[in-house]
């Protein structure tokens, strides 16, 4: 049985389920250059069946992670006849509409598929994508996101091969994910695109200040545009926002008379703003970490699984974490909705009684893959520009270049599933001092000042430097470093004393634990700084010569591709 997944809307993606095993999953940006890319994902598609050695022809079943007809009939219909000033919605999602009512006539033209097309509900696909390859018996499984069909999230428990849904109480507009997105746009960024940013400003606020010219607090606020109103519900006040009759202005008056102008992007960040994200922040972790601590009441699981948007925000996971609610969480890498391709897959082949989980712990290297003989031809193309030399212990030749306070582009192996570099596509530099975060910053990635970088640490060394009582593969769980460590690696300590950490292991990625293993060796520090092979506003590298393009144009000093070492003339 070969299933390809695909998700088509943001972040589109496809995931290639072969005999029982996730053999391929990319995403469509990293083909197209365009971040968050929305078009088919047919450059991801053929590179899936390309990695797994098959073609369209061979497909038994596409699995798409949505439901269109129900989108339609619940996000357009249904809303204009409950409130008709909404009747806008409908005429600015005409175009939508019509696509999504003849979204299996698309695939099948552009794949010429003649075989099953399946729809599966896009938060059952998140809770799929999180719970099959966290490796957990059982757990609760959180979904949390913008919005999918009309559900903004979803909560199951996962048991062996079954996922039962418990709840999906949670319906536009209220949205943990869209009341994230409206404040990202109020400071100056693009929503469904700078929430990480806005997480990172975060940690520079006081939520408790009292707004200027008011009697309330930053907090006070937010409190009252996101209320509780039951123990896994909340809701978002009306009177804060416009987003369920028009997605342009995002935020209503009643906001603007109480916090000002919006930020106009590039302008001054001050004091308010960060309180703003601060609060925003708060309120968010508050209401999630009040809905797990009753769900664990209630059903008595110790374990936790998260997917959805929601699910990137380290901060919140970090503090989910700590709260030490579960014994263990497992993040979905890419728990956005590239992710939903991954989850659809799943979804689909779990129908089936017999199958078997066969996901836990496989790593998500799962894209693009080049060979040494792909590598040196792309290479041989820029012999004007560069020398290169051939390694056999690339990992030793890489350690011993960081350890001289230069910067390294490392592209090796399969390219990580999800938005976050994990020892692939990355770049890596000694994790100290402190002003090695502002160069990168400024020099390297063009990012805000005050953006963080991850530590990359031996899994075996990670409770020696972090509070952190679990592995965090994927660089999605914030928690405090140990005061004795922090100069060690201050360049990766954000503003609050937490580090977005990766622990590696030889398992996880044998090459990059290697390489870590020997920067130890010659510095007695088990960290490399890793943030990913980009620079803000592009994709990550995702080929040889995406690789070799920004190294020589960016000040990269060195680059590790395959087995070469890099230099610029």
């Amino acid at each position: 049985m070969n299933i390809l997944g695909l998700n088509l809307g943001h972040d589109s993606s496809c995931t290639l389920l072969k005999n029982g095993k996730i053999v391929a999953a990319c995403e469509e940006e990293r083909y197209t250059k365009i971040k968050h890319s929305r078009t088919f994902p047919i450059n991801a598609i053929n590179d899936c069946l390309k990695i797994g050695k098959i073609r369209t022809e061979d497909i038994n079943i596409i699995s798409v992670g949505f439901l269109p007809k129900k989108y339609v009939q619940e996000f357009y219909f249904n809303q204009i006849l409950q409130d008709s000033k909404k009747l806008s919605l409908f005429k600015d999602g005409f175009s939508k509409i019509i696509e999504n009512l003849d979204l299996e006539n698309i695939i099948r033209k552009k794949l010429k598929f003649k075989k099953k097309i399946e729809f599966n509900n896009h938060h059952l696909s998140h809770l799929a994508s999180a719970f099959y390859p966290s490796g957990f018996n059982k757990s609760l499984i959180m979904s949390l996101d913008g919005i999918g069909e009309i559900e903004t999230g979803m909560i199951g428990v996962g048991n062996k091969n079954k996922i039962k849904m418990l709840s999906d109480v949670n319906k536009f507009p209220n949205s943990l994910g869209l009341i994230y997105a409206a404040i990202t746009h109020y400071l100056g960024w693009k929503p469904f695109y700078d929430e990480g940013i806005v997480m990172g400003l975060a940690s520079y606020g006081d939520p408790n200040k009292k707004i200027t010219n008011g009697k309330k607090t930053y907090i006070e606020v937010f409190r009252d545009i996101i209320k509780k109103t039951g123990p896994i519900s909340y809701e978002i006040n009306r009177n804060w926002i416009t987003y369920h009759y028009e997605r342009n202005t995002w935020l209503s008056k009643s906001f603007i008379n109480t916090f000002g102008k919006k930020r106009k992007e590039r302008s001054k960040i001050n004091q308010h703003h960060k309180n703003i994200a601060a609060a925003l922040q708060l309120r968010l972790e508050e209401i999630i970490i009040d809905q797990l601590k009753y769900l664990k009441r209630k059903y008595k699981i110790n374990y936790l699984c998260i997917a959805g948007g929601v699910g990137l925000n380290c901060s919140l996971n970090g503090k989910i974490h700590d709260s030490k609610i579960f014994k263990k969480i497992f993040i979905q890498p890419a728990s956005g909705d590239a992710g939903i391709s991954y989850g659809a897959a799943l979804v689909e082949y779990f129908k089936n009684p017999k199958s078997k989980n066969n996901f836990y712990n496989k790593g998500f290297y799962l894209g693009s893959k080049f060979t040494n003989f792909e590598i040196k031809k792309a290479l041989n193309k820029y012999k004007k520009k560069i020398r290169f030399k051939y390694h056999k212990d690339i990992a030793k030749i890489s350690a011993e270049i960081i350890s001289k306070k230069k910067i390294l582009g490392w592209f090796q192996g399969g390219a990580e599933f999800g938005p976050r570099a994990l020892g692939n596509r990355s770049i890596l530099c000694q994790p100290y001092p402190h002003g090695m975060k502002d160069y990168i910053n400024k020099k390297v990635k063009f990012r805000e000042h005050f953006r963080p970088f991850a530590p990359a640490i031996l899994s075996e060394n990670s409770k020696e430097y972090f509070y952190l009582n679990q592995d965090s593969d994927h660089m999605l769980i914030a928690t405090k470093v140990k005061p004795d460590k922090k100069k060690i690696i201050a360049a990766t300590v954000h503003t609050d004393n937490s580090c977005r950490v990766q622990t590696v292991s030889k398992k996880s990625n044998s090459k990059f634990y290697s390489l870590i293993s020997n920067f130890n060796k010659i510095t007695n520090v088990p960290v490399v700084l890793n943030t990913s092979f980009n620079i803000k506003g592009q994709p990550i590298v995702n080929n040889p010569v995406d690789a070799i393009e920004c190294f020589l144009k960016y000040k990269i000093d060195n680059l590790a591709i395959g087995n070469y070492v890099v230099e610029k003339f």
